[in-house]
């Protein structure tokens, strides 16, 4: 099987595909050609970089600087879903740090460790990609679990202070509105797993075919990203709403008053 590689010329005939984009934004004067131009070059000059910066990882090959790398994506994921908040309070990107390091680690030590057994473990190859991708969708997990969980506290103050008022703790009168949280975080991953590979092939599976690797390798590898992102949205959003909602409560379990939840 033949592997095409792409050079830079084919870049510049790529931006046919952006100038396709612009098109549309134009015609229906979107007001978007200013945010495809930095977005054009930002995707060009970050990956390029990443690229080179990868390629030094995977020459020296050594732990520390694949901790290193690990560290830098936990940061500015956790500081890319504190900035999607809708109120941002103190202690919550925290939260969201922890949040999404322990549910990504527990997630790649399960995948490298366990299911694909990598020895050893710090091997820049697979651990960097496969980190980035459970970091990321952990990322986008714990930001709508937020999100969601400080829009349904927002609607259901008055049944939230009746169930308190009743002597329900502040958990189980935010229970509710902390499992719609939840599963507003989880759906998009469980309906990308219900057409995953009909709808569409993902961009692990279509990486590796386009590669060279044999379509039932590489479907066997996307199986087991496919189960990763599950987990690693499933954990990072329990732990992020479970930390979360006790900002909205008195160490007495009262709600709090809404002007104490203001954006900072």
């Amino acid at each position: 099987m033949q592997y095409i590689n792409i050079g830079y010329g084919d870049l510049v005939l790529a931006l046919i595909l952006v100038g396709i984009t612009l098109a549309v934004s134009l015609w229906q004067r979107l007001d978007l050609h200013g945010d495809l131009f930095v977005g054009t070059l930002r995707t060009f000059v970050q990956l390029t970089a990443v690229g080179y910066l990868l390629q030094v990882i995977f020459n020296l090959n050594r732990w520390y600087l694949v901790v290193l790398a690990l560290g830098i994506m936990l940061l500015v994921a956790a500081a890319n879903a504190y900035r999607r908040q809708q109120e941002r309070w103190p202690g919550l990107f925290f939260i969201m740090l922890l949040a999404i390091a322990l549910g990504g680690i527990i997630t790649l030590a399960i995948v490298i460790g366990i299911v694909l057994k990598v020895k050893p473990w710090y091997q820049p190859q697979y651990i960097i990609p496969i980190a980035g991708m459970i970091v990321g969708n952990a990322m986008i997990g714990a930001a709508l679990a937020i999100n969601r969980l400080t829009g349904e506290i927002k609607a259901h103050r008055g049944e939230i202070e009746a169930a308190l008022s009743l002597g329900a703790t502040a958990y189980l009168a935010v229970l509710p509105y902390l499992r719609s949280a939840l599963r507003a975080a989880m759906l998009p991953t469980i309906s990308t797993m219900m057409t995953v590979g009909i709808v569409q092939l993902p961009g692990m599976m279509s990486g590796q075919i386009i590669a060279g690797a044999s379509p039932a390798a590489a479907v066997r590898y996307q199986v087991v990203v496919t189960y990763m992102v599950a987990a690693a949205t499933a954990l990072t959003t329990i732990m992020a709403t479970l930390l979360a909602y006790r900002y909205y409560f008195t160490p007495n379990h009262q709600l709090k008053p809404p002007a104490q939840n203001n954006k900072t």
